[in-house]
């Protein structure tokens, strides 16, 4: 077997590895094994290139990508390390905007180191593969780079709304276009220059124009654009491997933005092209009514009485790294006779599976965590519902206010609990922007600090609530 034949029957292994990596990650209960998978499929693949790598390059050349190697992987493990769950979307951005310059450079090399074989149309082909993968990657790259500063709160997460805003992306497309054209007839370095800087300045202004509130769809959009500038780089560099893996996280990143679209009520091709044709996220409307507040002991009296709770996990949670001693509450609550579930907004925090990952570090039991179709109308008949840390998704402006941002978002209808315990620090409003009606409704109360004190705060009450039981228990021994 020939070096050749051996790394293009190891691509296959990598390619098949990834696919299982992938169906894996789809369930909870399968996603370590989906790691495991991923991982092996990655080393393979590395194997594999570096072993048909050698038969070209020089024992320097080894020795400079094995030094990449290694100042990557040390690099990932570390950040993978130190990262906080609240930071993974932000991690996870910046990780696709490498992929993007990556990409690009890929590109820039296609153009100056060209295969002196080819000629006529072949030649064509791969300058119009040149082009189109320097525009991926760069729109990727900036796109990336603004969704990062976007979600760590390093610039405002309210939409740009430059004049013409939507004629600027179009006329961007255009010149892309056209400058393709141009660029396969008679290649040259200031057609690729101009292409560069144009696709620079729409990854940035596309991501730039999308509001907070859609933030999640654009991580996920935005790991789609990285699949396909994989691949892009995949044909330039007549890689198998890196076409198939492209193709697949390009084709589930663009599927999965579309469910999360649908579960947000927007449209697909709005947000991946910069809110086009919806309207800019209003102003922060203030308090519309007076909030009644609830202490943690109060809280414990009604959830001791309660038969039934759902809580309602949101971004606010994983800031406080509250999961555990929600998990802990849930448990003394089910050890009670209380009937206690969880209730999963798609969208909550601002990564898909945010929450589920969450609570299953905490040893939360598969079974009671239920997403939003699934517990939807249970909440009529509950008792009482706590809302740790959400807000926009528990927001009943989107079902009452035609008028509002994220009207038709369909959302947790917690309001129609007989008794909702809202955990926030303060009475701000959402990652949207958009006030919450729930805080100022009847049957609502809200119990204001971090909410990891203020749960391990009921969890000291609900003990003390137990102490006469146990007491009488011991007594009657």
């Amino acid at each position: 077997m020939t070096t050749d034949t051996a790394a293009q029957a190891a691509y296959v292994v990598a390619a098949l590895l990834f696919i299982l990596s992938l169906a894996g990650l789809s369930q909870h209960r399968t996603s370590r094994s989906g790691v495991v998978w991923g991982i092996a499929g990655m080393v393979v693949a590395l194997a594999a290139t570096v072993g048909l790598a050698s038969r070209s390059i020089t024992a320097t050349g080894l020795v400079l990508i094995a030094v990449a190697t290694a100042l990557g992987a040390g690099v990932g493990l570390w950040r993978a390390r130190v990262v906080e769950m609240t930071g993974m979307p932000e991690l996870i951005a910046i990780m696709h905007s490498l992929v993007g310059l990556a990409a690009t450079f890929v590109g820039w090399n296609g153009y100056l180191d060209v295969d002196a074989e080819l000629s006529g149309s072949l030649l064509g082909i791969h300058h119009a593969e040149v082009f189109i993968g320097v525009f991926i990657g760069a729109v990727t790259f900036t796109g990336s780079v603004v969704a990062y500063l976007k979600l760590s709160a390093r610039i405002n997460s309210r939409p740009l709304t430059l004049p013409g805003k939507h004629v600027l992306n179009i006329g961007a497309l255009v010149a892309f276009v056209a400058l393709t054209v141009a660029f396969v007839v008679r290649p040259n370095m200031g057609l690729l220059i101009a292409v560069t800087v144009i696709a620079l300045a729409l990854g940035a202004h596309l991501v730039a124009s999308i509001g907070g509130g859609d933030m999640p769809v654009v991580v996920s959009m935005l790991n789609s654009y990285s699949g396909w500038a994989a691949a892009a780089s995949g044909f330039l560099l007549a890689n198998n491997l890196l076409i198939v893996t492209g193709a697949l996280v390009g084709s589930s990143g663009a599927y999965l933005s579309y469910i999360m679209c649908k579960a947000m009520n927007r449209s697909f091709i709005s947000v991946i092209a910069g809110g086009f044709g919806t309207p800019a996220a209003a102003a922060d409307e203030g308090e519309q009514g007076e909030h009644r507040e609830i202490n943690a002991e109060e809280t414990a009296e009604l959830l001791g009485s309660a038969t039934s709770v759902i809580i309602t996990p949101g971004y606010g949670m994983a800031v406080a790294q509250a999961q555990y001693p929600v998990a802990e509450l849930a448990r003394k609550l089910r050890d009670r006779g209380v009937d206690v579930r969880f209730g999963i907004h798609p969208v909550a925090g601002r990564l898909p599976g945010h929450m589920n990952v969450l609570l299953a570090e905490a040893n939360v039991p598969y079974d009671i965590v239920l997403e939003m179709d699934e517990i939807n109308d249970d909440f009529a008949a509950t008792s009482v519902v706590l809302v740790i840390g959400a807000n926009d998704t528990v927001n009943p402006a989107a079902t009452d206010n035609p008028s509002s941002p994220i009207a038709g978002m369909p959302v947790l209808h917690v309001w129609e609990a007989s008794d909702v315990i809202v955990f926030k620090r303060s009475m701000a409003a959402g990652y949207a922007g958009v006030q919450n009606p729930l805080f100022f409704r009847e049957n609502t109360q809200m119990l204001f600090g971090d909410a990891r004190q203020r749960v391990e705060d009921i969890l000291r009450s609900l003990d003390s609530l137990d102490a006469p039981v146990r007491e009488l228990a011991d007594t009657a021994r």
